[in-house]
């Protein structure tokens, strides 16, 4: 491999990002909005490009973790001088970072406790988040029955949405996703005013129309991870991640594979180092577990996962193999979802763990 190819290359099929986002679009009931969870770069797949993409395909609702990611996103769609193209843009993580001038923007935060709300009131737009068992961020109840208590406190908040988040959504027969639903309509009910609302995420939109209410937020499904809880995965993959092959090896006699000498390989066999660790977020829970596909056969990982590459015994492949050839980490072979149960991991950690060096391409018809 010459010095001027790349090592790794990661590609992000945008196309199969806005199939994704139109077929969950389509499954919602009359009347509900369709937003897009943008956070941690886009599930570290590029916000820029997929909110681009997104906005392309009618989304104009997009949800991220900070003020800063928002700016970001904001400035990506470049909506100067179009009129009526507005988007608006939810900080999940609460008012601390959102600043006056945001507000023009459309950026506004997702209100988190009684301190935020009542220091929000009269500074503009914002989402209220109810928690309704998922215990992380959000009012409770006894807040909710306080602002219950103090309606002059909401009328001083443009306050769009209502919103919860279910915690076992992707799991269809979990009867928390029940006992949210009806805690979230108790809840937002007693607020007296008729808001809009918001509950489900990825897998909430596969619950059901109950669950849909004015506004749903995807993420995961958006990037091809399995969010229903079923086996067949309804959503296009959208990430393909293939590696170089640095060096063949043929072993004639028995060693070790790796740093610990923890495998032990008896010949004849055929290795290939591959350049890929976990500096490019190929998990060292790996070990003993992963596999990569070379012309189509799979290959096991062998020995431990190194910080810049990986070893798979090659032994059965048929087809001459050299040193340039890509190995396939992610693609047709195995996906996201499939490699993190290799890892012990879930799939929206593979996407948001890709290192720096993994340098994105994006696959889009123009």
């Amino acid at each position: 491999m010459s010095n001027h190819e790349e090592a790794s290359r990661l590609v992000v099929d945008l196309d199969a990002v806005a199939r994704n986002y139109l077929y969950l679009s389509k499954k919602l009931k009359t009347g509900a909005d369709c937003a897009a969870v943008v956070k941690a770069d886009a599930y570290g797949l590029g916000a820029p490009d997929v909110a681009r993409t997104l906005f392309r395909q009618g989304c104009r609702h997009f949800f991220v973790a900070y003020a800063e990611e928002a700016r970001d996103v904001r400035q990506s769609l470049d909506l100067s001088g179009r009129p009526g193209q507005d988007v608006s843009i939810y900080v999940l993580n609460g008012a601390h970072s959102v600043v006056p001038e945001d507000t023009a923007d459309g950026i506004m935060p997702v209100l988190n406790t009684l301190d935020e709300v009542e220091s929000w009131a009269g500074r503009g737009a914002a989402v209220l988040h109810i928690d309704t068992g998922m215990n992380r961020l959000g009012l409770g109840a006894k807040d909710v029955a306080t602002l219950a208590a103090k309606p002059d406190v909401l009328k001083n908040i443009d306050l769009r949405y209502v919103m919860s988040h279910l915690a076992c959504a992707d799991e269809p027969d979990h009867p928390k996703n029940v006992e949210q639903l009806a805690l979230f309509q108790k809840l937002s009910q007693s607020l007296g005013r008729p808001f809009r609302f918001s509950l489900a995420n990825s897998g909430g939109i596969f619950l059901g129309p109950d669950y849909h209410f004015d506004l749903v937020r995807p993420g995961a499904a958006i990037y091809g991870i399995n969010t229903t809880g079923r086996l067949e995965n309804p959503m296009q993959s959208v990430v393909t991640l293939e590696s170089r092959i640095l060096q063949i090896r043929e072993i004639g006699a028995a060693g070790t594979v790796g740093y610990g000498a923890s495998y032990r390989i008896s010949p004849p066999a055929k290795t290939a180092t591959i350049s890929v660790g976990y500096a490019d977020g190929y998990f060292r829970s790996f070990d003993g577990r992963g596999a990569v596909y070379i012309h189509g056969e799979k290959c096991p990982v062998i020995g431990r996962v190194s910080m810049d590459c990986i070893v798979a015994d090659v032994s059965v492949l048929k087809k001459e193999t050299k040193a340039g050839d890509w190995a396939e980490i992610i693609g047709p072979h195995q996906s996201a979802d499939e490699i993190a149960a290799q890892a012990g991991t879930i799939g929206y950690e593979v996407l948001t763990s890709f290192g720096r060096r993994l340098k994105k391409t994006y696959k889009e018809t123009a």
